[in-house]
């Protein structure tokens, strides 16, 4: 989506001002992995709003750093490996946790009761009668002629369009004619 219609803001409750509030608020794998190169501050679980993971990672590594400064590098690797495994189980964690995310928001956005109509508000037609509305709409069905709009004269036969070898002779005979008019010119 162009930025422009990003920070257009339509003022309204309709369905493309939804799609735009949507758009802005969802949360987007490929942000959260940029954010996982920070996994000491736990960046990544904070955008994907899940704090109890936000906390343990740099809680873990601040455990990892203070092992290998009292104990020594063995418990500083044990520590590591934790954090390498947990970053493996984001890997694969965060798209599920995006479209679980994106799912509820969109919910959310989309199950929540709108804005009430204008004042005066009475749908496409203000007509006064449903008489004038079901002519209105008679004439709009599409594939059907209203009722009275019969164009051939009662009695005859409308006449079917010409076939296609009909065409072909009638393209014929005008391509003639015209070589006919460009000589002569």
């Amino acid at each position: 989506m162009h930025p422009s219609w990003k920070k257009l803001d339509l003022e309204g409750e309709g369905l493309q001002t939804l799609n735009l509030r949507y758009n802005q608020a969802m949360r987007r794998p490929s942000r959260a992995y940029l954010l996982m190169v920070l996994f000491p501050l736990g960046l990544h679980r904070w955008y994907l709003r899940e704090p109890v993971g936000a906390v343990a990672y740099p809680l873990l590594c601040t455990l990892a750093a203070w092992l290998g400064i009292v104990f020594g590098a063995i418990p500083a690797a044990g520590g590591a490996i934790a954090i390498l495994g947990l970053l493996a189980f984001d890997a694969f964690w965060i798209g599920r946790r995006s479209i679980s995310l994106n799912k509820a928001l969109r919910m959310r956005q989309f199950m929540r009761p709108g804005a009430a109509p204008p004042p005066g508000y009475r749908g496409r037609y203000v007509d006064e009668s449903l008489e004038d509305y079901l002519k209105i709409k008679e004439r709009e069905r599409a594939g059907h002629q209203p009722a009275g709009s019969d164009t051939t004269a009662p009695g005859t036969v409308a006449s079917a369009p010409p076939s296609f070898n009909e065409q072909e002779a009638m393209l014929q005979e005008l391509a003639r004619t015209n070589k006919g008019r460009r000589r002569t010119h």
